[in-house]
Order: structure tokens, then sequence, then C-alpha cells
């Protein structure tokens, strides 16, 4: 069954072509700009990158373009042997508590969370119509990255505020990410042949969240309401004091719109030492500069207070997992998080940790948690969801 995966962001559009129940990847490409000046998108296929700069100013262009490569590349001989489509949509509320077939009554409810994710789900919403249009007929599958994380007990999905913001206004945790830690989840208990693992879960990147697991049921997650909450990341600041928003708005006569947008694009790694990308700040701090070094402290100590208040959650955790573009691929970070975490008796291999991108441990024989490198495949866990949903 061959299943075309969207995962669309506000200018930008992930896709892939996989071979599921074989999980096998035939194509995948990333659509970026979308909308804005010097749109351009890129496909691999046989492990060869293909760039390809075109006026992109809607989804819908761009996904006529996949249709294009679709079959210009022979990944299809017509698009009528795509079977299905799965799209990601970032929120899905309290409603939606696993992934479902795209029905005009699940748009409509899908609407709804449009001010809980205003910078993700119109996007996607958007995207869905455009595949209605590009794909007559095919079936459609909605994943919801909170879907995953529906599974918190009250006590820890709920605030400490007055009740009925969350009757009346569904003010809750709701946890982003989901689709990664699933996978991630699902990976790493294979590899444990255990159905009783205690997992806590790193998806450490531009956007970063980590999650508990016990036995495939999240117990908590770092992101709450927006995905602005939990751990420091590129241009979020993770949990920061609610008072800061009203202070800053008296002080420095700041609008509510422009805090937030501080809060959300401009803090962070980039609040911090002017720099978003944890590469680039890497090589600040080679550099000698004291600022992106400081980052990188606040980065590690936030991750690290995490797993520890997870590992109590959990009652001792199995195994620790890294993933997500910091933690598949940066060996510094990964030493530093294992020595900000020692006091746990978990222990990093240097030489097991000298590499990037693959599923391996990192961990010394006599670490008290394994620590394991697993990298992340939210598309093929989309894929394996539409799968499932479509044949049911």
């Amino acid at each position: 069954m061959k299943i075309l995966t969207i995962n669309a962001g506000s200018s930008s559009m992930k896709f892939s072509v996989m071979e599921i129940p074989e999980n096998k990847e035939l194509v995948n490409g990333y659509f970026q700009r979308i909308g804005l000046d010097g749109s351009f998108y890129d496909v691999k296929i046989n492990g060869e990158k293909l760039h390809r700069d075109v006026v992109l100013t809607n989804h819908l262009e761009a996904l006529e373009c996949v249709k294009k490569e679709l079959v210009e590349l022979n990944v299809v001989a017509s698009l009528d042997e795509i079977d299905a489509v799965g799209h990601r949509l970032v929120h899905g509320g309290e409603e939606f508590k696993n992934s479902t077939l795209i029905t005009d009554e699940v748009i409509e409810a899908c609407k709804k969370f449009t001010k809980l994710a205003p910078l993700h789900n119109p996007a996607m919403l958007a995207c869905i119509e455009a595949s209605k249009e590009a794909f007559p007929g095919t079936p459609m599958v909605a994943v919801f990255d909170t879907s995953f994380h529906q599974s918190m007990e009250a006590y820890n999905y709920l605030y400490p505020v007055p009740y009925e913001w969350y009757e009346k206004y569904g003010v809750r945790k709701y946890g982003f990410h989901g689709t990664s830690h699933k996978f991630i989840n699902r990976e790493i208990t294979a590899k444990f042949g255990r159905d009783d693992l205690k997992v806590i879960s790193c998806h450490i990147g531009s956007g970063a969240s980590i999650c508990a697991i016990n036995g495939g049921k999240v117990v908590d997650t770092s992101m709450g309401f927006s995905p602005m909450t939990g751990i420091m990341m590129g241009t979020r600041p993770g949990d920061v004091d609610p008072s800061i928003v009203p202070y800053m708005m008296d002080e420095a006569g700041m609008t509510l719109d422009e805090v937030m947008t501080q809060l959300n694009k401009h803090s962070g790694y980039e609040g911090v030492c002017g720099k978003s990308d944890s590469r680039d700040v890497e090589a600040g701090i080679n550099a000698g500069d004291e600022k992106c070094a400081l980052a990188q402290k606040m980065y590690v100590q936030r991750i690290a207070n995490y797993i520890a208040m997870y590992n109590n959650e959990l009652n001792g955790a199995d195994v620790i997992v890294l993933t997500a573009g910091v933690g598949e691929n940066s060996k510094s970070t990964r030493l530093e998080i294992g020595e900000a975490i020692k006091s746990l008796g978990v222990k990093i291999d240097a030489e097991k940790n000298d590499f990037r991108g693959e599923f391996r441990e990192i961990s010394t024989d006599d670490s008290s948690i394994p620590v394991y490198v697993v990298p992340t495949n939210e598309e093929l866990m989309i894929a394996l969801d539409t799968y499932e949903i479509v044949n049911k």
C-alpha cells in the first residue's frame, strides 16, 4: 500500500511516500517559503537530492508539484497508485484521542483548535483542503500531535488554576511532538522486547519536549497548553514566570502580541546568545563566545532537570532516549546531558557516543539507566497510523 504523508507548516510542507507494511520510503521532500519570496523545495530519492526553485503562493501549488514529481520520478506510474494520504495536525484537543479518518465533520471539529495552535493548524487544515482537490476520492487520515498524550491522568494534565478554566475554556496540558514520542516508544519497546517499559523520551531539536511513558501510556510531558512551555528551545523559552508578560507590557510599553512574539520567536537559544540553531551555538562556544556557552549550559540543565523529575515520576526509568536534530546529531550535547544527570547514576561512554544519526546505545555497561540515541521518523509513524485506520 502506497501512502503519501503530508506534514504542513505555515510556510513549509514535508512529504513522503511510504510502502506499508514494508515500511519502505520511496521518496521524501521538503517545501520551504511557501507564500514568500524565494520559495523552493528539495526532493530525495534513491540517495540523490534534487533542488527546485519555484514560485509557490500556496499549499495547493506545492501539492501540484508533489503530484508532478511522483510521476516524473517514477515513484508511481499513475497517481491512482496512491492508496491513502496521511496528514499531521498539531492539535486535536481532547476530542481526538487517536488518529482518525478525515471527514467534513472532522475538519469542522479541528477548526475549533485554531486558537490553541494559531501558527500551525490553519496551514495544516488548508493543506487538507488542497489535498482533497489534488487527490480526489483518496482516503485521508489525520494524525494528531496531541493524541498520544491523551493517556495522561488528570493530576498531570490539569493546571492548579480555577477548575472552571478547564471546564469552560479547555485550559489544560495537551502536550506536543506526540507523533515522534509515539514512534520512539515503539522502536525502543521493540528493541527491549517489553511492553511494560518505562521510557524517558527526549525530543530535542529546534522545538523540544520530554515525555515520560509507562507501558505505552504517557505519564507526563513537558509541553503544555501550548508548544512554548517545558524545556528551553531554539526560539522558545520553555518554562517562564507568566508575571513577566504584564511586567514587560508595563515597563517596555509592549503590546501583548509583541511580548508573545518575543517569547515565541526570539527567546530560547536565540534570546540568550542571538543564535537559534544549536550548530551555530556550538560553533560560537568553540570560538570563545561566552553567551553561547551560557545558552548551552541553560539548555542542558533544563533538559537534565526534566529527566530527573520524570525518572522520579516513573519510580525509576528503564531507558532514556535522545532523538530529533540535537539528540541524534550533537555528540557534545549528549555528553553534557549525561554529565548533568550523573546523580542518577547515568554514565555516557565517549567512544560509543562518537557518531551521528544512528540507533545506538551510548551509555556504559555499568550505567544505572541505559541511554540510547534513536532517530525519529514522524513520517513513518503517520504512514503506519494511516495504514491502520484505512484498513479498518
